[in-house]
């Protein structure tokens, strides 16, 4: 039998579409349907390494884990991962295709379709139901041509859509009708439905604008659905949203939110610590003096990064923390800004170049053609506790430092550190995500852990997110809008 599939597409870019696949797909699990998740093309810098090779977007590894599936890169064949305002890094399949500015990749995006149709039809031989997430909004019609992300891979593939519109940001009844009226008659007749995200209150107050959207578009509606409370409990794609709540402990963790920040749900699990209050810091804005560590996350632009930490006077404000006391550590990226120079004069992360780092860890960086992409377990040295993390990165970093490792890779070291301790880097991203790991390093630094295990949290709240969507929506009637694959 054919698989099934079902698209949501959203009225615009951060509606709510990665929670509302992630929802579903927990949901279908739970009927006891195989699913699986699938977004044609992404845009993030947040990228998981999937367990067949290569990277995908933090949201599909996400969805994945709500499918109760391994990550594969077909979940999500394109992946674009910027680089400046104008350019991004090309990763189809998981692997690195290349560089294109935005007007190169407009004209590339038609080509790329036979990517993604390949890795839609090899996703539906392993599961029953394929539900599918669109990116950006399909009302984008100056994008219509060549699209491989929306309405041109529902058309091509023959997959129904449920748009959702956010009535949080305003507007949303003009969202989903407006939708409408601008897309082709093609495009609206692929539309199963629509469903209402993100509502405030006592969603009645609604009721006749729900009935509008009906009346003037034909269009089934699928429920109102009110904001999800527990959403920031679950790793985000999305950079726009990390000014998310965190718990309000002693122990004060601050990070910069650079420019290309890059997987920075590295630090999801420490929000969770009762005893750590965790601040993300906005540009324009100094580093807290109170700051008892400082942790500088990945990035896609090391050395775009540097010189943006040096434009919001990150760099004095480090130095200030570091002189009082304070402890510092970098991940990936971060890491890599520590070191007394970051040497790019190959152009592989942007411009060519060499630029002086923080100075802060013994070390140097060398950027390196060959990235490195891999899922690793490797030992603290500190504590001796184990990390289940993974690297993607290019570039390599040496120097008297490293003779301190943060950790060892089977038996290689990793990452660097001060004599004392002060300061820190590491190449592993996912560490925080290990429970023992996580209570041995804050333990190291005067912490201690009272959370509940990380991993047991996302699935809790993905139930709670399930339970949620069967509460307020027809789960039923949307589930049964999915079509057979290749029909």
């Amino acid at each position: 039998m054919p698989a099934n599939a079902l698209m949501i597409q959203g009225t615009g870019s951060n509606v709510g579409k990665s929670m509302l696949v992630a929802g579903l797909c927990r949901a279908a699990l739970r009927r006891g349907i195989s699913v699986a998740p699938f977004k044609p093309q992404n845009m993030s810098n947040n990228a998981a390494v999937a367990d067949d090779g290569g990277e995908i977007g933090r949201a599909q590894a996400l969805q994945a884990i709500a499918c109760g599936r391994a990550l594969s890169v077909h979940m999500n064949p394109v992946l674009l991962k910027p680089e400046s305002d104008t350019g991004s890094q090309v990763i189809v399949q998981g692997q690195v295709r290349g560089r294109l500015n935005a007007r190169e990749f407009g004209g590339a995006r038609a080509s790329l379709l036979t990517a993604v149709l390949e890795s839609f039809a090899i996703l539906s031989k392993t599961a029953d139901l394929i539900i599918v997430e669109g990116a950006g909004s399909p009302a984008e019609t100056n994008l219509r041509r060549g699209d491989i992300a929306n309405m041109g891979f529902a058309r091509a593939a023959g997959v129904p859509v449920i748009l959702a519109g956010d009535i949080d940001r305003g507007g949303v009844i003009a969202q989903i009708v407006g939708t409408q009226a601008v897309i082709d008659r093609e495009d609206a007749a692929m539309v199963a439905g629509f469903v209402v995200n993100k509502f405030r209150g006592d969603v009645r107050l609604f009721d006749d604008g729900y009935e509008d959207i009906i009346r003037h578009t034909g269009w089934a509606g699928f429920g109102v659905l009110p904001w999800f409370n527990a959403a920031h409990r679950l790793p985000s794609e999305d950079a726009v949203d990390l000014a998310r709540p965190s718990m309000a402990g002693g122990f004060h963790i601050v990070c910069p939110m650079l420019s290309r920040i890059a997987n920075f749900d590295d630090l999801d699990p420490l929000a969770a610590e009762p005893s750590v209050r965790l601040s993300m810091i906005p540009p324009g804005s100094p580093l807290p003096a109170d700051a008892d560590m400082v942790i500088l996350p990945g990035t896609k632009s090391t050395r775009g990064d540097l010189a943006f930490l040096r434009a919001q006077g990150w760099d004095v404000d480090l130095h200030a923390h570091v002189r009082r006391g304070g402890k510092v550590l970098g991940i990936c990226g971060g890491y890599q800004m520590l070191g007394h120079t970051v040497d790019d004069r190959g152009g592989l992360d942007g411009a060519s170049g060499r630029d002086r780092g923080l100075g802060l860890l013994n070390v140097e960086t060398r950027m390196a053609s060959d990235k490195t992409l891999s899922k690793v377990t490797a030992v603290h040295c500190a504590s001796g506790a184990q990390i289940d993390g993974y690297e993607i990165h290019i570039g390599q970093t040496a120097g008297p430092d490293c003779t301190y490792p943060f950790s060892t890779v089977n038996g290689i070291a990793d990452g660097a550190q001060t004599k004392d301790g002060q300061i820190a880097g590491t190449y592993l991203h996912g560490l925080f995500s290990n429970d023992v790991f996580r209570a041995a390093w804050l333990k190291s630094i005067g912490v201690s852990s009272g959370g509940a295990g990380y991993s047991q949290l996302v699935e809790d709240t993905l139930d709670q997110l399930a339970d949620h969507m069967e509460k307020f929506l027809d789960v039923p009637a949307m589930l049964a809008c999915a079509a057979p694959v290749g029909k």
